[in-house]
């Protein structure tokens, strides 16, 4: 058995311990704001309080007590994640309103406020009182991808197949534009407030498992980390359970954005793990061009220009993406996820990323209100497309 943040849940076998067996959980992590003001609101215990008894396992305190977490159990199926992903949405929403307040979900806060205090838990306090308060922000809220790949020395190997690709995932899940009232220009400010971390960055090239632990114990070693849980590397293995965890993005406004980007990284995986058995290896790139991509990619979203960070170009993130897709197709065949994702990736140009939702939400009025209606609608698991 293994616990997913809160979820118990066994480990599905690999059948055929190939790729087209892959499994895949999301975490995502939500706002609660105050229904009048907008700002964060600490009500994650008022919240927790009114949760489904059904739900309450799969739900979990964040960092600060404005913020709330879900997650699902690791499952092959796209269709199974989605229906479990918008009953929790669903019920979580409906929680919050009967705790006075509202489930949004967004990569950080869009309206100024108190800052809402931390929740009480012991590693919190060892994590402000050695870092000092990094984020002072209403809370910054990502996903998580959890792809299993169960033998660790694989499973670094995947880790360097996935670097380049990252940027453009990273690009695609923008979705905190605005921050204290104004459009930061930025279309995922969550990014920028995450880095201020130490330990957040692009994952580094890695020779072996044995390399993996090597680095992690040097920055425990050097004070920029308390423990693994604080490796926040934009793909690591998980400490807690055999899997392959992308991190990079803001959560998504809805299940469509999630749908697909869980299928493009379970694709990712596949395609890495295929990459290896071909002996095909990783490109080596380099990490200063990596920072630059991902940079690009919170500045612009898709809807401005992205960094191939194999060659250093400069092109529209559109492009970038749909030159991923060709290059996942035959992952996503074996999975039965092609016709899904290719209309996911329609509705996703079609609409735009959350950020480009936001600005279109705000440009009506003018009024921050109309943003956080507008994802609001959004969060609900019931809503239509994200």
């Amino acid at each position: 058995m293994v616990m997913l943040d809160g979820l118990t849940a066994p480990v599905q076998p690999l059948p055929n311990d190939g790729p087209e067996s892959l499994t895949v959980g999301v975490e995502e992590e939500f706002l609660l704001v105050d229904p009048v003001t907008g700002a964060a609101a600490p009500a994650v215990e008022a919240v927790l309080a009114e949760v489904p008894d059904e739900l309450r396992g799969q739900v979990q305190r964040e960092f600060q007590t404005s913020q709330i977490e879900i997650g699902t159990p690791p499952g092959l199926e796209l269709t199974a994640l989605r229906h479990s992903l918008g009953l929790l949405r669903t019920g979580l929403a409906d929680a919050a309103e009967a705790a006075g307040v509202r489930l949004v979900a967004v990569g950080t806060g869009p309206v100024d406020g108190p800052m809402p205090p931390l929740v009480e838990n012991p590693r919190f306090d060892q994590m402000i009182e050695r870092f000092g308060l990094l984020v002072p922000s209403p809370g910054v809220n990502g996903m998580h991808v959890h792809v299993g790949v169960p033998e660790p020395e694989t499973a670094v190997q995947v880790l360097n197949h996935l670097r380049p690709a990252l940027p453009i995932l990273h690009a695609a899940t923008a979705n905190s534009p605005f921050y204290q009232g104004r459009d930061t220009g930025y279309a995922s400010w969550r990014s920028v407030l995450w880095e201020r971390w130490p330990s957040v960055a692009p994952t580094p090239f890695l020779e072996s498992h044995a390399h993996y632990e090597s680095l992690v114990e040097d920055l425990i070693g050097t004070g920029m980390m308390l423990d693994e849980g604080m490796l926040y590397w934009y793909a690591r293995l998980s400490s807690k359970y055999p899997t392959v965890e992308v991190r990079i993005g803001d959560v998504c406004p809805g299940l469509d954005d999630t749908i697909l980007i869980a299928a493009l990284v379970r694709a990712l995986v596949d395609t890495a793990l295929a990459d290896i058995a071909a002996g095909v290896p990783a490109p080596r790139v380099s990490h200063h061009m990596l920072v630059g991509a991902h940079w690009r990619a919170a500045h612009d979203g898709l809807e401005g220009l992205g960094v191939d960070p194999v060659d250093g170009s400069v092109r529209p993130a559109w492009q970038l993406m749909r030159r991923l897709l060709d290059r996942l197709r035959p992952a996503l065949e074996r999975h039965g996820d092609l016709p899904l994702v290719t209309e996911l990736l329609s509705r996703l140009q079609a609409h735009g990323t959350g950020a480009a939702r936001q600005r279109a939400a705000y440009a009506r009025r003018h009024e921050i209100s109309d943003v956080l209606d507008d994802l609001v609608r959004r969060t609900r698991g019931s809503a239509g497309h994200g």
